[in-house]
C-alpha cells in the first residue's frame, strides 16, 4: 500500500516557522513507521532529521508525535496509523522541548529535570555480607518504574508543561518514586525538595496522558500519586 507521511520540517538556523512536507512511500501494513521514515531518508530526502538507534523499543530514541499521539516510531506499525491506501500519517516532534531540526528535539531540559530527583540508590550504610537483599514483594512495589527508557513520550503527552514550564514532568517524578519505593534506598529526604514542590508531584492533575503514552506500560500517574501519599 502507499501511504503519505506528512512530516513537520523545521531548521531553526534557516527557517522562520515549521512547515509540513509530504512524502509518498510504499509500505506493508506490518512495516514499522520507522521503516517508512528510513525509506524517505535514504531514497527521497537525505535532509530529513530524526533520531533512531536500536529500532526495537529499548533505547527510546525515536519518540515523536504520530497522528497527534506520542510514541515510538519503531513500535508503531503502519496498520495502526494508516487504515487504507493513500492514508495520511502526520508526524511531528515531541512537545515542550526546543526543536533542533525536524523531528529532533533538544532533550537537555528533560535530562536536567531527570537528574534533579537523584535517580540512583542512596544508601551509605555498610553492605551486609555481599549484597542488600530484597524480597519479591519489595521489588514488585516499584518494578514497572525500572522499565523507563527515557524516551520523553510521557513528558510530551502531559498538558501540564504548557502552563507550568518548570514542571519536573512524569519521567522524572516516576524515577523519584522508583527509588523512594526501593527498600534498599535511604534517600527520601534528599529527594524531598524536588518532589514536594509546586512544580513537583503537586503539579500533576491526574490527566493520565503520560500513562497512555508510555511505550513500556509504566503506571506513571499511579506512581506519582503514591509519591504524594508518601510525602503526606
Amino acid at each position: 500500500m502507499k501511504i503519505i507521511l506528512k512530516i513537520q520540517r523545521f531548521n531553526p538556523e534557516t527557517d522562520d516557522a515549521p512547515v509540513f512536507q509530504e512524502y509518498t512511500v510504499d509500505a506493508d501494513p506490518t512495516d514499522r513507521l520507522l521503516d517508512a521514515l528510513i525509506q524517505v531518508k535514504q531514497y527521497q530526502d537525505g535532509t530529513l532529521g530524526f533520531r533512531k538507534s536500536c529500532a526495537h523499543g529499548i533505547c527510546g530514541s525515536d519518540a515523536m508525535r504520530i497522528n497527534g499521539k506520542d510514541g515510538l516510531a519503531c513500535k508503531t506499525l503502519v496498520k495502526d496509523v494508516a487504515d487504507q491506501d493513500g492514508a495520511v500519517v502526520e508526524i511531528s516532534p515531541l512537545r515542550h522541548l526546543p526543536v533542533q531540526r525536524d523531528l529532533i528535539v533538544d532533550q537537555g531540559k528533560f535530562f536536567k529535570q531527570f537528574r534533579s530527583v537523584k535517580p540512583y540508590l542512596i544508601n551509605d550504610e555498610q553492605v551486609p555480607e555481599k549484597e542488600r537483599l530484597q524480597s519479591p514483594e519489595q521489588r514488585q512495589a516499584f518494578d514497572d518504574a525500572t522499565n523507563c527508557i527515557l524516551c520523553a513520550s510521557c513528558y510530551s503527552a502531559c498538558p501540564i508543561p504548557e502552563d507550568r514550564p518548570d514542571f519536573l514532568g512524569p519521567a522524572a517524578l516516576v524515577q523519584g518514586f522508583r527509588f523512594i519505593a526501593d527498600s534498599r534506598d535511604n534517600g527520601f529526604k534528599d529527594r524531598l525538595p524536588q518532589l514536594d514542590h509546586p512544580d513537583g508531584v503537586w503539579a500533576c492533575k491526574n490527566h493520565f496522558e503520560c500513562t497512555k503514552a508510555c511505550p513500556r506500560q509504566i503506571k506513571i500517574t499511579k506512581r506519582i500519586n503514591q509519591t504524594k501519599q508518601r510525602i503526606k
